[in-house]
């Protein structure tokens, strides 16, 4: 179990975060609610739906790095 105080707590919270946003905006119902501010806090959302989107291999290819790092090294 990691904590969010550390670096790789940062990292899986962030990741986790890039995911779940890109996830929510394929819901259309949520899309409207929560992704609809581009500017503010709530733009974060969307900016971070947004990066899930366009990089989602990347997003992807960490998220598969971070849990081989948490399950086998840490």
């Amino acid at each position: 179990m990691t904590n969010v105080y550390s670096f790789d707590g940062i990292l899986v919270f962030g990741l986790l975060f890039i995911c779940t946003c890109a996830y929510l905006k394929k819901v259309p119902r949520l899309n409207s609610w929560l992704l609809s501010e581009k500017k503010g806090v709530w733009g974060v959302f969307y900016k971070a739906a947004v990066i899930g989107t366009r990089l989602h291999i990347a997003v992807a290819a960490s998220c598969m790095c971070m849990a081989f790092y948490l399950i086998f090294l840490k």
